[in-house]
């Protein structure tokens, strides 16, 4: 069978079962969206990127170089909950690009219908920055991504719903890696 054949085979698999939700997080600058679109259109997910639901308020105070608190997140996690409620009621699967630096915040996600993975993105500090260096018109500064590290409250190597990725490598080898590991849940899932 091509290719082509294999692949629409593995997107029927993924449409037929429970909704997934496959989280890409990670500070700023590890290429959460990038990555989570690749991963997105290659596997029929429905790509969402957790940065579409800042306020105007909320990009401003961060492109002014201030760390948002619990108190400004809390309205943009319950609007992306509400958004991943809705795709699921729809039967979606999804690839969401989110920092997930809060542990309790991850574990909203948890509690969705949804059957729940993270994809954690770690890599060196300096590789990073110049990442977000390199970046065009978008609200985050390298001078914030310190507080994204002291912020990161790391997930456990226990956590069994958390596969954890070295992004210092090349962004193919990545995204491979991602699509290795979620085609191999999907499988998993298959054979419940």
């Amino acid at each position: 069978m091509s290719n082509l054949g294999n692949q629409a085979l593995e997107n029927q698999s993924l449409a037929k079962q429970v909704p997934r939700l496959f989280i890409v997080m990670g500070v700023s600058g590890t290429g959460k969206s990038s990555l989570a679109q690749k991963m997105s259109d290659e596997l029929s997910l429905v790509f969402i990127d957790a940065d579409d639901f800042h306020s105007l308020q909320a990009k401003k105070h961060m492109a002014d170089n201030k760390p948002l608190t619990d108190e400004m997140r809390a309205p943009w996690l319950a609007t992306i909950i509400a958004h991943l409620t809705s795709l699921h009621q729809q039967g979606k699967s999804v690839a969401l690009a989110y920092s997930g630096l809060k542990s309790v915040h991850r574990d909203l996600f948890r509690e969705l219908p949804f059957a729940c993975h993270f994809l954690y993105l770690v890599g060196d500090r300096n590789v990073i920055e110049k990442r977000i260096a390199q970046r065009e018109r978008h609200f985050f500064s390298t001078e914030l991504l310190d507080s994204q590290f002291l912020a990161m409250q790391a997930p456990m190597q226990s956590e069994q719903d958390v596969s954890f990725i070295n992004i210092d490598r090349s962004f193919l080898l990545v995204a491979n890696e991602i699509n290795n590991i979620v085609k191999e849940i999907v499988e998993l899932g298959n054979n419940e």
